[in-house]
């Protein structure tokens, strides 16, 4: 590692970045003027403060804090990679906490410690596309979390009037301040505890087709061009979308 790399990765920095990214955040919060949209089925389950897994792509991490209730307590499941601490310490600045997903244990670990936040009525936000990619492509993790804890997987995207697009690998959404922003919940899926290999397989391509729907509509409703999710080598799709 080269001493730039290393002092970019040093506590102090990342402390101070993280905190920087969080106040920036809340400043497009402060002045955002947002609109919601939630199925009558989810703002039911949101009333009876069900725990839930919910899923939005990476791409849509900015915003996403507008959607999770403040009155439950939320885990993000967040990859160890030095990328994946930034992130972490930044949405802790935001009353979200964090489920460490190892690199050298595989998905494991964080499956248990999912199940573990879901028993006690927590509930467990993932981006099934993350934290590699590829972009707007669903993996199989959230199901297994959602077939094993019983929890319905929401999805849930978004959009803003005012943002930049960076070049990054999940077409990350920058919002901008003093624009409008929209929130757009999915109807809940269920996943059933004996579910086959093609149930599952079935169910997450469901949860990939929602949440491109959900991301295509909230860029419509606000004007803005839509963000396409990345295309796959012929014959690899089902390695890509099995891996957790």
């Amino acid at each position: 590692m080269t001493p730039t790399k290393r002092f970019l990765r040093s506590n102090p920095v990342q402390s101070a970045s993280a905190w920087l990214i969080a106040m920036y955040i809340r400043l497009v919060y402060w002045t955002t003027r947002w609109s919601m949209t939630v199925p009558p089925e989810v703002e039911g389950l949101l009333a009876g403060g069900k725990p839930f897994v919910a899923c939005f792509w990476h791409g849509r991490l900015s915003i996403m804090r507008v959607a999770l209730p403040r009155q439950m307590p939320v885990y993000m499941l967040i990859s160890e990679h030095p990328d994946g601490q930034m992130i972490s310490r930044s949405v802790s600045y935001m009353g979200v906490r964090t489920v460490k997903a190892s690199r050298k244990r595989g998905g494991i670990t964080a499956l248990r410690a999912m199940q573990r936040v879901l028993a006690k009525g927590g509930s467990i936000g993932i981006t099934p596309d993350g934290p590699r990619g590829p972009r707007m492509r669903a993996k199989g993790g959230a199901l297994k979390t959602a077939q094993l804890s019983g929890a319905p997987i929401l999805p849930i995207s978004g959009a803003v009037s005012r943002r930049l697009i960076l070049s990054s690998w999940d077409r990350f959404c920058l919002p901008l301040p003093f624009g409008r922003g929209i929130i757009l919940w999915g109807d809940a899926i269920s996943v059933p505890r004996h579910a086959t290999e093609g149930e599952l397989e079935g169910l997450r391509l469901e949860l990939e087709t929602r949440l491109n729907a959900l991301t295509a509509e909230a860029d419509r409703r606000l004007g803005q061009p839509s963000v396409e999710p990345a295309a796959l080598a012929p014959g690899k799709e089902r390695a890509n979308h099995a891996r957790a």
